[in-house]
């Protein structure tokens, strides 16, 4: 079979079953806006350029939603042109894989009108339970807010109206999107890579700032995240610092992440939510013990959950994290909100354990008494592995079941 995938960041969620299908002996083409970090084995890969939008008015926040769909119908339109390009070079996919959230997908099916199109149906805004007005200190129910996550949502709306399949990574990011299309999405994870992410009692990871090297056993607590906003609970874990150092005098706080904003409302200008959160709370913390360590590689972040002690995750009800996947594949010991994606996968008491998304001083006695009690909640490690390795194994489930989705109907 011939296929075409489409995503900005080519490979992002399309990384394995990319290679796998070439592997298989498919002829395999990418598009994509970014160079990846490394080539895909097998994947002939072509970059497009992203358009340039003209300024528009954004003064008004129904001005910055209508800016910001037209940003997606250019790109739209850029990633039709190089469609258009890779059938004049003679290619003509059976299948088109598209992960639709900047607009690729929007004229797909005008190049390709005989292809099978699937689109990554990752989330869909303002469904129940979801993020909007999830948080009240940054967001308000209001008509104006409804019209705009309509209009935020209708270059995904164009996606599965086209489509002829999509798949999601959740039952929670399923169940976000209107009834109407429900029965096109499959729910299939990308898939945790199990014999990748496992324990290691011999894991080191050394922080040469402060000149010390921390290993299994040590009272490390470990708070990952790509960017630091309140999206993923950062400014909750940070008000929960300052009574949780007082409770665990000796415990090691590792913050991962950057200083930028990937969802939600952005921070003041020339201001970060990173250094908002910390200065409201700098005061009453002993920094010798906190550690912010930026992004780190992979490798490093798979390191540091084998020596963490406990390992915290919070969201809002939105996509959920790979990290914390991989974080429970590696056995971690989870403190996490009890948020309806999270829910999903973790069960209070039998594989983690959950605490109200609000509740600071909940989750600074809970991270603490899971802390005290490391040895008494062990079973919780194994069984948060058990849940990963049964449910999300890469090579075991979720790759097939990928695998199957892209060559139904094909003999």
């Amino acid at each position: 079979m011939r296929f075409l995938f489409v995503h900005q960041n080519f490979p992002g969620q399309f990384k394995h079953v990319a290679a796998a299908l070439a592997a298989r002996g498919h002829e395999v083409h990418a598009l994509g806006v970014n160079k990846p970090a490394e080539p895909v084995p097998g994947v002939r890969h072509a970059l497009y350029r992203e358009p340039a939008v003209p300024p528009m008015d954004v003064t008004t926040p129904m001005a910055a939603a209508m800016a910001e769909l037209y940003s997606k119908v250019a790109r739209g339109e850029a990633a039709a042109r190089a469609m258009l390009a890779v059938q004049k070079s003679g290619f003509e996919p059976d299948v088109v894989v598209i992960h639709p959230g900047w607009g690729e997908a929007m004229f797909a099916k005008d190049i390709f009108p005989h292809a099978r199109l699937i689109t990554h149906a990752e989330y869909f805004y303002g469904g129940k339970d979801g993020d909007i007005a999830f948080d009240p200190e940054f967001s308000k129910p209001s008509i104006g807010g409804m019209q705009r996550v309509r209009i935020k949502n209708t270059h995904l709306l164009h996606a599965l109206n086209a489509c002829d399949a999509a798949l999601t990574p959740t039952q929670y990011q399923k169940a976000q999107h209107p009834g109407w299309a429900l029965d096109k999405i499959r729910v299939i994870h990308e898939g945790i890579d199990t014999r990748r992410f496992k324990p290691d009692a011999n894991a080191s990871v050394q922080l040469k700032s402060a000149g010390l090297t921390l290993r299994p056993g040590d009272e490390i607590i470990t708070f990952a995240v790509r960017q630091l906003e309140p999206y993923r609970g950062y400014h909750i874990f940070m008000r929960a610092l300052p009574l949780l150092q007082k409770l665990r005098p000796n415990a090691r706080v590792i913050i991962v992440g950057g200083d930028g904003n990937s969802y939600g409302a952005a921070p003041p200008a020339g201001k970060t939510w990173k250094d908002i959160f910390l200065s409201e709370v700098a005061a009453q913390l002993d920094m010798s013990r906190i550690h912010f360590v930026g992004r780190v590689p992979h490798a490093v972040l798979t390191q540091l959950m084998q020596v963490s002690a406990v390992h915290v995750y919070l969201t809002y009800p939105f996509v959920l994290s790979w990290s914390m996947l991989e974080a429970m594949s590696i056995g971690c010991l989870i403190v996490a909100s009890d948020t309806a994606p999270v829910r999903e996968v973790i069960e209070h008491g039998r594989n983690g354990l959950l605490t109200d998304f609000f509740d600071v001083e909940k989750l600074a006695h809970a991270t603490a008494d899971a802390l005290a009690r490391r040895e008494e909640l062990a079973p919780l490690r194994a069984a948060a592995r058990e849940t990963i390795v049964k449910g999300y194994d890469l090579q075991d489930y979720c790759l097939p079941a990928t695998l199957a989705l892209m060559e139904e109907g094909w003999a």
